[in-house]
């Protein structure tokens, strides 16, 4: 009898955890290649909310979660500059979104962000997660994580998911540069590989 006692409390502890590894954020789940992503409205560093469907004449977007306190984004910054410098007018505007608990961060806080927008001379929105609903639903886990997003007759599709490129120490090192490979290729109209890259980077505090 006592046995089974065990057995049964081993198991709801077990399934318990299960279902606390199901909702926690930072768990990994959330938008996979083809899925449709849905919209959302944040707060922009210039007080206006921006959504998606603000950008009527975009082809997609290069939705990049990143933040002012991790080194991984602090590296990326000119890169993700020189993404929306060059794909913008193509149609494909960089989108950056700040997910961490500003609590837990305070070094990316609202007043922090504007802060770091003006000093690096950002030419797309900064966008603060205030409630961090966001990025959950796109899976992201961290700074910096990139999601490519396709306007088509469903909706936003996700493209591709992971890192900029291969070397987030020395953009002059780079070999392998994901993002415009999959921007170049889908302006294009042709497949591309890989899809899906392992984000290297901080976790999002949540």
């Amino acid at each position: 009898m006592k046995k089974t006692i065990k057995l049964i409390s081993a198991l709801v502890i077990a399934l318990s955890l299960s279902a606390f590894s199901i909702i926690k954020p930072n768990s990994g789940e959330g938008y996979k290649i083809g899925d449709i992503a849905e919209d959302f409205s944040l707060k922009n560093i210039d007080g206006n909310m921006v959504s998606l469907s603000d950008y009527k004449y975009a082809k997609g977007f290069i939705i990049t979660f990143t933040c002012n306190t991790c080194p991984y984004s602090v590296m990326y910054e000119d890169r993700i500059i020189a993404l929306n410098n060059t794909y913008a007018s193509e149609g494909y505007p960089v989108i950056a979104i700040m997910p961490n608990n500003t609590k837990i961060k305070p070094g990316d806080s609202f007043d922090a962000m504007k802060q770091r927008a003006q000093e690096k001379g950002f030419t797309f929105p900064y966008l603060i997660d205030a409630q961090q609903t966001v990025y959950p639903k796109f899976g992201a886990t961290k700074t910096p994580h990139i999601f490519i997003l396709q306007k088509t007759d469903k909706g936003n599709m996700v493209k591709y998911i992971g890192a900029i490129d291969n070397n987030y120490k020395d953009a002059s090192a780079v070999t392998e540069k994901y993002v415009e490979n999959a921007i170049d290729a889908i302006l294009n109209g042709k497949a591309f590989s890989p899809t899906e890259t392992k984000a290297i980077g901080c976790s999002i505090k949540a």
